[in-house]
């Protein structure tokens, strides 16, 4: 599967992006999906994830309440709606695909398939 997230930018502390991943090549439902994120220095980290039929959701602590994942399997697409966006949230966030079960969804090692990232910046 071949992965093109979209949708980064430049914001102000309180304002919102929404992301978009879009995957081709393989069935996208047969996927389960993730965001992860990183910033400079940092490690990946997980960020939200979705399961293939999209009832299951699991969000990072620090992003809970404020981010939301969703995915459309007609459209191939999983999205990451931002809001009430920090500082902290600035990194590169990167779309991940997953066909394992049964594993830990949270872990970037469960993840082989990658986009290539789209960069945001939320300023102070």
């Amino acid at each position: 599967v071949q992965l093109q997230a979209s949708g980064g930018g430049l914001v102000q502390a309180g304002g919102s992006l929404r992301l978009s991943c879009a995957a081709s090549g393989r069935s996208f439902s047969d996927f389960r999906m993730g965001w992860f994120r990183q910033a400079p220095g940092k490690e990946r980290e997980f960020v939200a994830a979705i399961t293939r039929s999209g009832g299951s959701i699991y969000y990072a602590d620090s992003v809970e309440g404020r981010f939301t994942i969703s995915r459309n399997n007609f459209e191939n697409t999983v999205y990451l709606q931002m809001d009430s966006l920090k500082p902290e949230d600035t990194a590169v966030y990167y779309c991940g695909a997953s066909r394992t079960y049964g594993s830990n969804i949270r872990k970037r090692s469960e993840y082989p398939y990658w986009g290539q990232g789209t960069q945001v910046t939320v300023s102070s």
